[in-house]
């Protein structure tokens, strides 16, 4: 973390002298060095191997390749590495000099960042991730001290192709480690967005989730074992927080989902304008070796006003609507964050929907639609010939609404409560899905719960298949919150061989797109 001048005549593959070091973390030390060949300033990075690992003779070059290849994904955002050496049981991994500060420093310098500044930094490490994930590579061994912040350029990310350099679930950091990893399991890009809600955690509240416990093993284990230290100075990100440190890498937020909160809280703030990033800095001078090279530190400076990212939860029902009924668990969907533009249809998470609108909007409707105001207080589009099938009130002011048509095996289900939870995810796990497991025949989840964003407010998509009157049907379910613990959930039903028609996508676009709580 600190600097601490060394000045040594030692050696690295008897061309890379070791000047100071420039930074320390949990089985990391990063060093200034000349490269005697070259004549230029680097940085090499030094990683203990464990004794045991298997294949750490080949782990150079396979850092080496796998760190250029990702370098290549997302040129100036990610650090390419230059050379690897094995040394001693030590890797050793040298780039040029990077003219910036590593995230932990900074923050030993300053402090916690205020929400807006965290989402600034979270979302240029997004775009180091989305692109990285799009060429298939994973980080593994995201932390703060792979993070270098600059006053003239987005952030820098180094450590690319550290993973699966040794059998070890993680080599640097474990209290960045996700529990898959901590668990010593394949991994995939969830562990990289855990490792980023790790990293808004530590700059919004001042540490990691999980503290370090002096021992990898023990630290991994507290990962794997506990629960995250629950977030209190996140503000408006905390949603976001606790939606990335899901146990359950099946539950965490996507990609699209963070960047759709984080985007959302920067637009909608008017300093949030496009336009150079307002970086307040100073410049150290530190002194080499004998000589004096300039060295900035960067300050993401300049606080953004933040606007509340919503979370959505949904209330639980009982019915499952399909059957025209709606006899069976009917809760309303939970709420997650997602991308800035929901799924279209759901299944299809890469497709933004279209911007939503009234039912009775400029956009217009599709043919053989109209608008429909319901007197408890929302409205959506239905299809022409679809009434109101059945109506149920509950004690909280709560009510479901089926709506269908004669003759029209497919149906969709409102449902309002003013008791819903705060966990979006968490309402579909622990209180729909139980409910219909033992409400709905033959219940079959479809995928994992999804989280998204639904006309700027958190939402969770869950998905499942069930018997209704004989047959097999297929529900959609989303759930958001409006806020004051109420929250609306909308579930489509269609028999299960009629859910690829086009008719039946068709009718799910148009409710997602045109439904509004009158409130709105």
């Amino acid at each position: 973390m600190g600097r601490a001048h060394v000045s040594t005549d030692r050696t690295v593959a008897g061309r890379y002298r070791l000047v100071e070091i420039v930074h320390r973390e949990a089985n990391r030390v990063r060093w200034y060095a000349d490269d005697l060949r070259t004549g230029r300033p680097c940085l090499l990075t030094r990683v203990g191997l464990p004794r045991d690992a298997a294949g750490t003779h080949r782990a150079p070059s396979r850092v080496l390749r796998a760190a250029q290849s990702a370098a290549r994904l997302c040129p100036g955002r990610i650090a390419g590495v230059v050379d690897t050496v094995e040394e001693s049981g030590f890797l050793w991994t040298v780039t040029a000099w990077i003219d910036g500060t590593p995230l932990d420093e900074v923050l030993a310098e300053e402090g916690t960042f205020p929400p807006a500044r965290a989402a600034r930094v979270a979302l240029e490490l997004l775009d180091v991730l989305e692109a990285a994930h799009a060429g298939g590579v994973t980080h593994g061994e995201l932390s703060p001290g792979q993070v270098f912040l600059r006053e003239d350029g987005p952030a820098v990310v180094t450590g690319y192709g550290l993973a699966g350099a040794a059998s070890a679930p993680r080599l640097t950091a474990p209290s960045y480690a996700s529990p898959e990893q901590a668990r010593g399991e394949r991994t995939g890009p969830a562990a990289d967005l855990w490792a980023l809600g790790a990293l808004l955690h530590t700059m919004l509240e001042g540490r990691p989730p999980f503290r370090d416990r002096g021992r990898p093993e023990a630290t991994l284990k507290g990962v794997d074992r506990l629960p995250p230290r629950a977030p209190v100075r996140a503000g408006p990100l905390t949603q976001v927080v606790q939606g990335l440190l899901r146990k359950d890498p099946r539950e965490r937020l996507t990609r699209q989902a963070v960047r759709g909160a984080l985007t959302r809280v920067l637009r909608e703030d008017p300093g949030a304008a496009p336009g150079p990033r307002p970086h307040g800095s100073h410049t150290g001078t530190v002194r080499y070796a004998g000589r004096e090279r300039g060295r900035r530190t960067t300050l993401l400076g300049t606080a953004l006003a933040v606007v509340t990212v919503t979370v959505a939860v949904l209330a639980a029902a009982r019915g499952l609507p399909g059957a025209g009924t709606g006899s069976a668990a009917d809760a309303p969907p939970p709420p997650v964050s997602a991308p800035a533009g929901p799924p279209d249809v759901p299944g299809d998470p890469s497709t933004p929907a279209p911007s939503p609108s009234p039912p009775d909007g400029a956009g217009g409707l599709p043919p053989g639609y109209r608008a429909h105001h319901a007197p408890e207080g929302f409205s959506v589009a239905l299809p022409e010939g679809w009434e109101r099938l059945d109506t149920s009130r509950g004690a909280d002011r709560g009510y479901r609404v089926t709506f269908g048509a004669d003759g029209d095996p497919r149906t969709l289900a409102v449902t309002y409560s003013e008791r819903v939870g705060s966990d979006a995810v968490a309402v579909w796990r622990d209180d729909v899905e139980p409910r219909l497991e033992r409400s709905a025949a033959g219940y079959e989840r479809i995928g994992g719960i999804r989280a998204t964003t639904y006309q700027g407010r958190e939402a969770a998509d869950l998905e499942w298949y069930a018997a209704a009157g004989g047959a097999r049907v297929r529900t959609f379910g989303r759930g958001f919150l409006l806020g004051g613990g109420r929250g609306f959930s909308l579930r489509w039903t269609t028999p299960a061989a009629a859910w690829e028609e086009p008719a039946s996508r068709e009718a799910l676009r148009t409710f997602l797109r045109t439904f509004r709580p009158a409130a709105d």
